[in-house]
């Protein structure tokens, strides 16, 4: 598994991911990890499947009790189906995710972890040092879904938006932003049911300052590439399968 530091400064911001060894029938996610001086947000920690090379590759950069706060930002397993695992792990963390979907991921096993219900608004998630603001996407694709905002870093954890699907072996950060529109264009058209929800998120987005976009699937995108593909998510028609 690639581990590659997207932000380091008073703090780090990791993409884990690009694993080489997960089964071929298994997509491909990123996992982040926002790490303060004595305290760690994992962000989409993963699949069941993905909980024994994610927790080694996250023991390289903090020990176990500095693991404090977990976020899912929706119920996909791709997402949170590891709970279950974290929570026997991380006894003492919390996890952040809907309130909306709390009944559907405590089905995954959330026994010792306190559960932290967000609200349909969104709020903050406070780190002692570090405030990263939970940023409201619903619909995109879950109906409770949500980003995370780092304004200090400039970075935006998107979930799926900006989503695309390749080889383990490809670069982290998109390098030709056209040649890498018809890998998202199918995922964003079928998995994003609504027009005036996409809408409603790009005008959010662009009100902040975003350095780099960082989806849990595929390639991350920087500088420019930000507004290219806020402009081409705008002008894409989406929820086809109708």
């Amino acid at each position: 598994m690639k581990m590659t530091k997207i932000y380091e400064g008073a703090y780090q911001w990791i993409m884990y991911g690009r694993d080489p060894y997960k089964p071929d029938n298994i997509i491909d996610t990123n996992q982040y990890l926002v790490r303060t001086e004595n305290r760690c947000l994992l962000i989409d920690p993963g699949g069941v499947e993905l909980f024994a090379p994610m927790l080694a590759a996250v023991l390289h950069h903090a020990p176990v009790e500095e693991i404090t706060d977990l976020f899912a930002s929706h119920q996909d397993p791709d997402v949170i189906s590891s709970l279950g695992l974290w929570d026997q792990a991380l006894p003492h963390a919390k996890l952040h995710a809907a309130a909306l979907w709390e009944g559907y991921l405590r089905h995954f096993g959330c026994e010792s972890i306190q559960y932290m219900p967000i609200s349909d608004n969104g709020g903050v998630i406070n780190l002692g040092s570090v405030e990263l603001q939970v940023i409201p996407a619903h619909y995109l694709h879950a109906s409770a879904n949500f980003n995370i905002y780092d304004p200090q870093a400039k970075i935006l954890f998107s979930g799926d938006i900006g989503a695309a699907f390749e080889a383990p072996d490809q670069p982290v950060f998109v390098e030709k932003f056209d040649a890498h529109i018809e890998k998202m264009r199918f995922f964003h058209q079928r998995w994003m049911p609504s027009n005036q929800a996409k809408r409603a998120w790009i005008e959010r987005v662009r009100s902040l300052d975003v350095d780099i976009l960082a989806p849990q699937h595929g390639r991350m995108f920087k500088g420019d590439d930000v507004k290219r593909f806020l402009d081409w998510f705008e002008a894409l028609q989406v929820g086809i399968a109708v």
